[in-house]
């Protein structure tokens, strides 16, 4: 209703209002006062996303239901109250719970505390919980936790490490994304769920990458021996590493896998992989050429060869990508559906993706 009103700074909503919708003062950014009637039950999806001039909100008793991703962006507010009579929702030292306190729904991202311990009791993080907490260092978990939601801790970027406890057992899809200086995630030896090897993040018998953390700055990784899958989203972002080798093992490349690996100059793939997925080498922008094995039987949609999406009737190509493959494969029926350039092997090759080609084909 009220998305993207830039010169507004202060509205009380009419006692007639139930629900405060998605996106409803979505860009708001100087708004810097709003109060929310007794009626209101319901507050959607981004409804003050990026009102950064928000310094503090009050939820009334009246509400049942708050959106994770409600407060994303509000970077000047350092506290969420909560009226006590509210059934639902409850709040401490400013951040957001549900009633009981065993989830913790939102930190403020104004807030500047370096560190923050969870507190005990809690049992799960919820999704966006600690999303663009920038100024955090630190964010200890208790041992009651057993869940992270998806993007619980995106762009967190001043978070340097992260230790998992043995409660764990399930962590959400880019949880870890977008923090920039996070060098290692540790698991506890005791969990039962996952595990960790120099800091890089893995399912319990580490078959499946899991998560490479964005700050680490090697410039060249090899993945353990045993793992079969490179998960979904396992190196986004992971902008320090120039090569990266993919032992005999891994049979599947996760969607976005490598999405945004702007440094990635070269990467061998074994012919035990069978399936490349979606966006899999997107915004790999540092690679020029690609060789397919036919070991590969699925590549899925702009998985190589595209720098970015600008529309969703626009995606970019980069420039000059060429394809090295077999006869009769994947990799040809991909390269001739996209309309990328390819030359034809003459026998299956260990698939390398660089910027550097000897011979005619990619080193």
């Amino acid at each position: 209703a009220f998305g993207n009103c830039t010169s507004l700074t202060s509205i009380k909503i009419p006692d007639s209002v139930t629900s405060i919708d998605d996106y409803a003062f979505s860009g708001c950014i100087s708004l810097t006062s709003i109060m929310i009637p007794n009626r209101v039950t319901e507050i959607g999806g981004y409804a003050f996303e990026n009102c950064t001039c928000l310094t503090s909100i009050t939820i009334p008793d009246s509400v049942t239901e708050v959106s994770d991703s409600a407060f994303i962006g509000c970077t000047s507010l350092t506290a969420i109250n909560v009226a006590i009579e509210n059934q639902y929702y409850a709040s401490a030292n400013g951040v957001l719970y549900n009633k009981d306190k065993t989830t913790i729904i939102y930190y403020p991202v104004g807030k500047k505390d370096k560190n923050y311990k969870i507190p005990d009791g809690v049992t799960s993080i919820g999704e966006y919980a600690f999303d663009g907490c920038t100024s955090l260092t630190s964010i200890t978990i208790p041992n009651s936790v057993t869940s992270i939601g998806e993007y619980a801790f995106y762009g967190c970027t001043s978070l340097t490490s992260i230790s998992i406890p043995n409660s764990v057992t399930e962590i959400g899809d880019s949880a870890f994304s977008g923090c920039t200086s996070l060098t290692t995630i540790n698991v506890a030896i005791e969990n039962q769920y996952y595990a960790s090897a120099n800091g890089v993040l893995y399912n319990k018998d580490k078959t499946e990458l899991i998560r490479y953390p964005d700050g680490k700055k090697d410039k060249n990784y090899t993945i353990i021996d045993g793992v079969t899958s490179v998960g979904r989203l396992a190196f986004y972002g992971c902008t320090s590493f120039t090569s990266v080798t993919i032992p005999n093992s891994v049979t599947e490349i996760g969607s976005s896998a490598f999405r945004n690996c702007t440094s990635l100059t070269n990467i061998t793939i074994p012919n035990s992989v069978t399936s490349v997925d979606s966006c899999a080498f997107m915004g790999c922008t540092s690679l020029t050429s690609i060789t397919i094995p036919d070991s590969v039987t699925y590549i899925g949609a702009y998985a190589l060869g595209y720098s970015r999406i600008i529309s969703l009737s626009e995606i970019e190509k980069i420039e000059g990508f060429k394809i090295y493959c077999c006869a009769g494969t994947a990799g040809e029926k991909y390269a001739k559906d996209y309309g990328f350039t390819y030359e034809l092997l003459d026998k299956p090759t260990l698939s390398k993706v660089t910027d550097v080609k000897l011979g005619g084909r990619a080193a």
